[in-house]
């Protein structure tokens, strides 16, 4: 793979990471070093981790994550979006935030979540004989440096904004996971009707 393909599918993976952060960064204002570096810590890890646990599958399981992979995906950001937007809508302003985007299940849920689609690229790379090392440590760090402008983003539009932007992320994060239940469902029905 040339380092310009891989730079453009890094940033294409990257995009989910970006737009989950926006949403985040509304509910981490004002934001710290802590809650930063653990979101991009995570979302880069786990961007790391997917295309390289994709490869090591190779054809062995390819028919099992490719069933189920998009609605786990779904299904997470459907909880987290729907979690946000009701606690925006029932939230006082001075209320301190009990979901903090940044710490246990949710942002495990939202790092993995974000980066099932890395898991089709590693599957891909095991498909087409590339080693997958230094395309999983770019698609990890693009992911981070995406997370964090996608956090710093998010907390000035949540400054601006208030529980407005909290909504907007919480229907962002359902949307996502919509176009990637639907992506995987469309492809499914395309494929299965050419052959």
């Amino acid at each position: 793979m040339d380092s310009l393909s891989l730079i453009a599918v890094a940033v294409a993976l990257a995009m989910d990471a970006f737009a989950v952060a926006l949403a985040a960064g509304a509910v981490l204002h004002p934001l710290s070093f802590r809650p930063c570096f653990r979101l991009a810590f995570h979302f880069g890890l786990f961007q790391a981790l997917m295309p390289v646990i994709g490869w090591l599958a190779g054809r062995t399981v390819h028919s099992f994550i490719a069933t189920w992979s998009h609605w786990v995906a779904f299904g997470l950001l459907l909880y987290i979006g729907g979690r946000m937007i009701c606690e925006a809508l029932t939230a006082d302003e001075d209320e301190e935030r009990a979901n903090d985007p940044s710490r246990g299940l949710t942002m495990v849920g939202l790092a993995v979540a974000t980066s099932i689609d890395a898991l089709a690229v590693g599957l891909s790379l095991a498909m087409l004989d590339v080693v997958v090392w230094m395309p999983a440590l770019v698609i990890g760090l693009v992911a981070s440096a995406f997370t964090v402008l996608g956090l710093f983003l998010g907390t000035r539009a949540g400054q601006l904004w208030g529980t407005r932007v909290e909504v907007a992320g919480g229907v962002i994060l359902i949307l996502i996971g919509g176009k990637i239940l639907f992506s995987a469902l469309f492809f499914e029905r395309a494929v299965t009707g050419i052959i």
